[in-house]
């Protein structure tokens, strides 16, 4: 059970909410906040004064006042026109993650909502019920508005989810499972839909898939490096030390335990005397591409991990200060720009293991049979997973054009700078996706090479990667379907 306003909301606590359907509850420190703020937002709501989101209109309309018998109405409206999401419906893990995060920023006490309110949004976490949002519509500047409001329509009983699985209206999925629609007071409809949660979500698996990925990323090359018989020297600590960078430190020490612990493997043995002197640079220089790869998605878990446990409603009720301040928290370029940082980080990724791919298919750099087959000409081998590879790769390219330079001015220019963060977070989430495909064709392209080396084996720790791989994918001596095995690797590469 994640106990939301007990600690910090960390990416871990998200996944396994979003990903393995852990049950959700309030802290009693979480409760009182949010009562303490909605008292407060009523006693203003009851008054004459004029607050935007409360009693007035949205964006260029918030001139316009709006009546007090009005109130609820004007919080339902908002919620219905902002449901303009076009394209395919999210990933079920991304939206449980949007109702988390969007619980989370309004348990902290500066939203002024019941807390009927956010326990509806728990109630859809913890009974299965998953709101269904597309994928296209938010700028990511006052928030991802409309994904988010697609989320608070099935709170109102409209819209449409999903129930183990089946697709459904609003309000037959909250029946199904006993729930009851919201009833929404003062500004509770702006609370639901202002804030960062579509591109958060995107980022919390981009960033865990990432941390992930780089582990296997080492696996792959140092498996490419005995095949292909390059050499660990590139690795030594001391050439490490005198950059420091951390990333670098870190793989660095993590080749040399794959390829020098506990003892040379009898692959390095075999040419010590091999006369060669340098390898190529996706060979020799996995610390520093690696590396740099591994601090970036480092820098990007640290604004994700802030972005989940702070505030990102407007206005923001201040209770003991007995203010309502509006201000700018939805706009997500701190996301946007993390984003497309992480996805440049992680393209290089794919680029060095397709590069790695080429040196083990090229016979006159591996000295292996052409394309690691025995019978190369009759067979073509490995040469086209090399070629499917370089065409993910180029379009990791294109999609590592950064989202965040972009802006159109929105809402009669009132919102005339956007972040396009959440076009930035689809995107990374898309581009980790290519990396881990990349990735695995290296290792059944690496394990291959292995094979054509035997009787000679490779130090413990790979002999344990090669022997996994081996379990599900065989050796090839002829030409055959390479689209199931790949497909297989990348469910092996989630083991790591």
């Amino acid at each position: 059970m994640i106990e939301l306003g007990k600690g910090r909301l960390t990416l871990e606590k998200v996944a396994r909410v979003a990903r393995q359907d852990e049950k959700v509850s309030l802290s009693d420190t979480a409760r009182k906040k949010i009562q303490a703020a909605h008292k407060f937002l009523l006693k203003v709501a009851s008054s004459d004064e004029v607050v935007y989101g409360v009693n007035t209109g949205f964006g260029p309309l918030s001139s316009v006042t709006v009546d007090k018998k009005d109130i609820r109405q004007l919080q339902v409206n908002l919620i219905r026109s902002h449901s303009v999401g076009t394209g395919q419906p999210l990933a079920r893990d991304k939206v449980r993650a949007m109702v988390l995060l969007r619980a989370a920023t309004l348990i902290q006490g500066n939203s002024g909502v019941s807390l009927r309110t956010v326990e509806a949004l728990l109630d859809l976490l913890n009974s299965g019920v998953t709101p269904w949002i597309p994928e296209q519509g938010s700028v990511g500047a006052s928030g991802d508005l409309a994904p988010l409001a697609h989320l608070a329509l099935v709170l109102i009983g409209e819209g449409k989810a999903y129930v183990n699985g089946k697709l459904m209206s609003g309000a037959e999925a909250l029946r199904a499972r006993k729930l009851k629609k919201a009833e929404l007071g003062p500004k509770e409809g702006l609370a639901l839909i202002n804030g960062t949660q579509m591109m958060a979500a995107h980022g919390v698996f981009a960033v865990l898939d990432s941390e992930q990925l780089l582990r296997v990323a080492n696996f792959a090359g140092a498996l490419t490096i005995e095949a292909v018989r390059g050499t660990a020297v590139p690795f030594d600590k001391k050439i490490h030390q005198v950059r420091a960078h951390p990333g670098q430190v870190a793989v660095a020490r993590g080749m040399r335990e794959l390829l020098t612990k506990p003892r040379l493997s009898e692959i390095a043995t075999s040419h010590e005397a091999c006369g060669k002197v340098q390898d190529p640079y996706s060979l020799r220089c996995i610390p520093q591409v690696h590396g740099a790869s591994v601090d970036t998605v480092k820098f990007v878990r640290e604004i994700i991990e802030r972005e989940i446990n702070s505030v990102t409603d407007n206005p923001i009720v201040f209770v003991e200060e007995k203010e309502i301040l509006s201000g700018g928290n939805f706009h997500g370029q701190y996301l946007a720009v993390a984003m497309d940082y992480l996805t440049i980080a992680m393209a290089e990724i794919a680029s060095i293991s397709e590069r790695r791919i080429d040196k083990l298919t090229n016979a006159e750099f591996s000295s292996l049979p052409p394309f690691l087959m025995k019978k190369a000409g009759l067979n073509s081998g490995f040469m086209i997973v090399q070629y499917a590879a370089a065409s993910i790769v180029s379009e990791n390219k294109t999609l590592a054009h950064p989202a965040s330079v972009d802006s159109i001015p929105t809402s009669a220019d009132k919102e005339d700078h956007v972040s396009m963060g959440a076009w930035g977070a689809r995107k990374a989430v898309k581009v980790v996706e290519n990396v881990r495909r990349v990735l695995a064709m290296e290792l059944i392209t690496a394990a291959q090479g292995i094979d054509l080396l035997r009787p000679l084996t490779t130090t413990p720790e790979l002999e344990k990667i090669h022997a996994r791989i081996r379990k599900d994918i065989p050796h090839f001596e002829e030409d055959a379907p390479f689209y199931d095995v790949i497909e297989k690797m990348v469910e092996i590469t989630f083991e790591w």
